[in-house]
């Protein structure tokens, strides 16, 4: 069976019937099914289950083993954020473990759109329930958006010209790229010469 609803209504049924380990076990035979329709929406009611019923290290374990199968960047956000939502003396902690593993885990990644997303919750997290030490080592991580083109060409290989897009370069990125240093030299220069007209 690969509909996600009907393993969802049927462990819900069960939860409603006060089966408890039940309804666990149905959840933990739909997200072993090889192929599934929206495996993310079974995944989150399983994860929210486990919530509603104040099982937290067992929600802890649902999101690791979530974080093995894939890196996105919704589910490092979803697991910071359930840290945070836990109310106990050390949730602001767990959070950020949480938010600096996907930075460090995200950080080999070639999507530089979800790194900043991660970053942007982060620091809105920081503003919410940290200090401006806490908040400022998160605002130094974020990148500098810069503008690039790169040569269009053809499915047959001649040229199209030019298009701009828009990059991120990470701190720690540019670090590891002496060209962008060379760069912000040239640009210096640059606006250190009288304007010709």
């Amino acid at each position: 069976m690969e509909n996600c609803t009907t393993w969802m209504k049927y462990a819900e049924l069960e939860s409603i019937l006060g089966d408890i380990e039940r309804a666990r076990a149905i959840y933990e035979l739909a997200i072993n099914q090889p192929k599934l329709d929206m495996p993310e929406v079974l995944w989150k009611a399983y994860i929210d289950y486990e919530i509603e019923q104040e099982e937290y290290d067992r929600t802890r374990a649902l999101y690791d083993r979530l974080l093995e199968r894939t890196q996105h960047v919704k589910v490092w956000i979803s697991y910071a954020q359930f840290e945070a939502s836990i109310g106990d003396d050390n949730c602001i902690a767990m959070a950020r473990s949480t938010y600096e593993k996907a930075n460090r885990t995200l950080r080999s990644s070639e999507e530089k759109e979800d790194r900043l997303m991660l970053l942007e919750s982060w620091r809105d997290f920081e503003a919410n329930c940290g200090d401006d030490e806490s908040l400022q080592k998160v605002k130094q991580q974020m990148p500098r958006k810069v503008k690039k083109r790169r040569k269009v060409q053809t499915e047959d290989g001649s040229d199209a010209g030019w298009e701009e897009y828009y990059d991120y370069i990470f701190p720690t990125d540019a670090a590891n790229q002496p060209n962008l240093k060379l760069l912000a030299m040239a640009k210096k220069w640059k606006q250190g010469q009288p304007q010709q007209e």
